[in-house]
């Protein structure tokens, strides 16, 4: 008979928010990184803006960010609260509601906006979402635009033994005491993106891909992780070692988590504002493209 063991992943570092602004006027966010000086750390993730929680008054004007290009990467859009509607000059739209995910692969360029829902507007209410940008190998940058809006009831969810849960947005989610069950989001490079919420008291353990960059996120709680590192409040983040294939959380309290890994895209990275890709002639050449009206029109 043979056994298997795992080993525990390190935890390198811990931080708060590396900046707190606002993104238009819609979006109250604390960056996690790069603000932290993190980067080759997280790859392929490029940055974590955390937005809210916020309360918003009612309005008749749509509060967000209007027209604005990409190009070379992917956004990644979590709602939690309020709801966030979104238009692209490749001719996608949609709405994302609490529990949806919207995930926009900008590849060669596109021109989009994302502005509060209007019935959201209207009403008013407590705002909450994650935006993440996750970076393209080079050989993707350039490919076709899509769009992929995810909602609640597509995204799959695994009930953990001590009554908390996981849902796998994207990745594959494996662990102790549950089954391995696959996300629902289409990824360019092996990558996990799940959401935890873990009771009082709950502890679990997770398998996660030796090799891979990974990352805890908090949203809010109380945990440990690998029985070292303490991650408490809110906007707080851990950041692992690519060693080991296993990561155990601890909850003092209850907690809502983010859990990010991915297989690191060891590739130049040279970006400008809303521009990531591997050189600065392909940079410069973005700029040029979007000047030329390349990028199409929303």
């Amino acid at each position: 008979m043979t056994t298997t063991t795992t080993t525990q992943k390190k935890v390198i570092g811990t931080y708060g928010p590396g900046s707190s602004h606002w993104v238009g006027d819609g979006f109250p966010v604390r960056n996690l990184f790069p603000s932290n000086g993190l980067q080759l750390e997280v790859s392929p993730f490029l940055m974590l803006d955390y937005a809210g929680p916020q309360y918003f008054t009612p309005t008749e004007t749509r509060r967000g960010v209007g027209e604005h290009p990409h190009r070379g990467f992917e956004t990644v859009t979590i709602a939690y609260q309020g709801s966030v509607g979104h238009r692209d000059s490749a001719g996608n739209a949609g709405v994302i509601h609490p529990g949806d995910v919207q995930w926009m692969t900008a590849a060669s360029g596109v021109l989009h906006e994302e502005l509060h829902d209007p019935a959201f507007s209207k009403t008013g209410g407590n705002f909450e979402m994650i935006q993440l940008w996750v970076n393209l190998p080079a050989k993707d940058k350039m490919s076709k635009p899509r769009y992929q809006g995810i909602t609640k009831e597509q995204i799959p969810v695994i009930t953990l033994p001590g009554g908390g849960q996981i849902r796998v947005i994207a990745g594959e989610a494996s662990g102790a005491g549950f089954a391995t069950t696959k996300g629902a989001a289409s990824t360019f490079t092996p990558l996990n993106l799940w959401d935890v919420v873990l009771k009082a008291g709950e502890k679990v353990e997770l398998t996660v891909p030796a090799g891979h960059n990974t990352a805890i996120v908090l949203r809010k709680g109380d945990v440990t992780v690998n029985g070292t590192a303490k991650l408490s409040g809110e906007a707080r983040i851990s950041v692992l070692s690519q060693d080991g294939e296993s990561v155990t959380l601890e909850a003092a309290a209850d907690s809502e988590l983010v859990l990010l890994s991915g297989e690191p895209i060891n590739e130049p990275v040279a970006s400008y504002g809303p521009f990531v890709m591997n050189t600065r002639e392909e940079i410069m050449q973005a700029v040029a493209d979007l000047k030329a009206g390349k990028f199409g029109q929303l």
